[in-house]
């Protein structure tokens, strides 16, 4: 009798803790479930701007062309190359080169506010450099972003919904950040990045001087 009675409580403890255990889970793969469903979003909504940005790239090097071209300037070197799965463009400009890429979301992620109300979104990067020479040798994604970061020029933000704004952080200005309608910023983005880099330039080798920006 005895053991009948014992037999009872542990299938009723058992009870217990299979409960528990199913509805912090739930709790868990609820979040999650949030987490995958805005992900997908934001990545739609960044494939969508990246694909205006390559239009609105191809528009400014030919304006470029353009403009060098009435000074008498060879335009050999501006020209715009893309991979065929069009995550990475990079823009030749005389002796500049700019990257851009989507190749820098992994997994879902939130860009950090103050308040705690982090706000979820994919990125596209602006790098300096020709993106397949800054990668080579690269084995993981850990190594991947970090030549990322190194390189970076500008970050766009992109949200999960399609009427909250994207963020625009530029490095060299520190945390300042520029919202942008999801709208104008495919174009705000490559003229913000373009105006950066052009319209700097280099110092000559002394130690750690590489570039300024005007």
């Amino acid at each position: 009798m005895l053991n009948n009675y014992e037999s009872f409580d542990n299938s009723e403890t058992s009870s217990r803790k299979s409960a528990l255990v199913q509805e912090r889970v739930g709790l868990v793969s609820a979040h999650m479930y949030k987490q995958f469903l805005d992900y997908q979003h934001a990545t739609i909504n960044s494939t969508e701007i990246f694909t205006k940005m390559i239009e609105d790239i191809m528009d400014v090097v030919e304006i470029l062309k353009e403009a060098f071209s009435s000074r008498g300037v060879t335009t050999q070197n501006i020209y715009v190359d893309t991979d065929p799965q069009k995550s990475v463009v990079i823009m030749n400009i005389l002796w500049h080169k700019i990257s851009f890429t989507t190749r820098c979301n992994f997994q879902p992620q939130v860009l950090y506010r103050e308040n705690l109300n982090h706000l979820f979104s994919t990125r596209i990067m602006a790098i300096k450099g020709n993106y397949n020479e800054i990668m080579q040798g690269v084995t993981d994604h850990k190594e991947e972003m970090a030549r990322l970061l190194d390189e970076e020029i500008a970050s766009l933000f992109v949200p999960a919904e399609t009427t909250h704004n994207a963020i625009l952080k530029i490095r060299h200005l520190g945390g300042r950040e520029l919202p942008l309608s999801q709208i104008d910023a495919p174009r705000e983005f490559v003229l913000k990045v373009v105006e950066t880099v052009c319209g700097g330039g280099f110092y000559h080798e002394e130690g750690s001087r590489k570039s300024f920006n005007i």
